[in-house]
């Protein structure tokens, strides 16, 4: 089988099963000449098992104008959010507290990340997360 040339690579932060062909699918896949109906009954139905989250997806588009996918992890700020029992970060994060974390969710946060991360070591991972926490004001305990 020969390889099918790759034209474009989109990516997308949708909601997990709940997908529809409106924008943002509809604009990001509409002038590839992809089938957004076609995408979006894929994509909820892998994702059907973590609808409430956001799922963020590679798009690979190929020359004959079919695609492939990938899922990645729910973003960092989203699950620093839910641990921390809030609906957006601080808007002065030098000045604010948005909410509190716990260095056990830091840990179970950057397991969950892992994948989707630069790097394997699971220390390496829980600094991004901190990173992460800090420049949105949640504090770390």
């Amino acid at each position: 089988m020969a390889k099918k040339k790759v034209t474009r690579i989109i990516k997308l932060q949708l909601p997990a099963g709940k997908a529809t062909p409106a924008p943002p699918v509809g604009t990001a896949l509409g002038p590839t000449g992809v089938s957004t109906p076609d995408f979006v009954k894929q994509y909820n139905a892998a994702t059907e098992d973590r609808v409430g989250s956001i799922v963020p997806v590679e798009v690979t588009i190929f020359e004959d104008r079919s695609f492939s996918f990938v899922l990645k992890t729910t973003p960092a700020p989203a699950l620093i959010r839910a641990a921390a029992g809030i609906d957006k970060g601080a808007s002065h994060q030098k000045n604010e507290v948005a909410g509190t974390i716990t260095d056990a969710q830091v840990e179970e946060i950057a397991r969950a990340k892992l994948p989707d991360l630069n790097t394997q070591d699971i220390e390496a991972a829980k600094a991004q997360v901190r990173g992460t926490a800090r420049s949105m004001g949640v504090a770390v305990k």
